[in-house]
């Protein structure tokens, strides 16, 4: 017979995870990029944000080790449209937020300004912290102002973390629609397409029927 649990200590299972639980471990924190920067070079980092969102970033740029001047990079945040959102000439160290209008596709580039000498020019070192939606607000700075407690504090950030993946599956849902609805008028035009090119074929054989027909009688060839 098997022996029956101590009093006092919770009983081993496979409980299912809450769901709640669940969102927090699909869903973890972002982490900084960090890349090297050459002399007189340019990289950009592009990224699709949701409109409405609220977007935070924080970067540091590193001087070359052995290197007599700091660092010196041009940093420029712009939409597809080219609206500038965010420019810093001379960068080092900073931070920067905005809010999108529209869900739009977003480059943050940055520029070296250190010039190529004869020798080979040590890389800047650029670290970038990019935040948006839930992970860009700062909930604690909101449990001050509100005067929330910690557990209501994790309940905001969870209702803002749903509505989040929600507002992803909805966008989802529509794109996927948009496709569909183009992929069933790309349809319908090859078919009409095809429908035509066969009626232009059959039309084109009756004519050389009664052509080469006509042809060979005037040639009698034929009766």
């Amino acid at each position: 017979m098997p022996l029956p649990p101590l009093p006092g200590r919770p009983r081993l299972g496979r409980a299912p995870l809450p769901p709640l639980l669940l969102l927090l471990l699909l869903v973890g924190p972002a982490r900084p990029i960090s890349f090297q920067l050459p002399g007189k070079a340019r990289k950009c980092l592009r990224e699709e944000i949701h409109r409405d969102t609220l977007v935070t970033g924080e970067y540091d740029i590193s001087a070359p080790p052995g290197s007599s001047s700091g660092p010196s990079a041009n940093l420029k945040i712009t939409d597809s449209a080219g609206h500038i959102l965010y420019a810093k000439e001379d960068a080092t160290k900073g931070k920067f937020a905005f809010t999108t209008e529209d869900y739009d596709m977003f480059e943050a580039c940055f520029e070296s300004k250190l010039p190529v000498g004869t020798g080979r020019m040590p890389d800047q070192l650029v670290t970038l912290d990019m935040k948006h939606g839930v992970e860009a607000k700062n909930y604690e700075e909101i449990a001050k102002v509100e005067k929330l407690k910690p557990l209501e504090v994790e309940l905001r950030r969870l209702e803002d973390l749903s509505e989040s993946i929600v507002n992803d599956f909805a966008y989802m849902k529509k794109r996927e629609e948009e496709m569909r609805d183009t992929n069933e008028s790309t349809n319908t035009r090859v078919l009409y397409f095809s429908i035509f090119s066969m009626c232009c074929l059959i039309g084109l054989a009756t004519w050389q029927v009664f052509y080469l027909r006509r042809f060979f009688k005037a040639k009698k060839l034929i009766e």
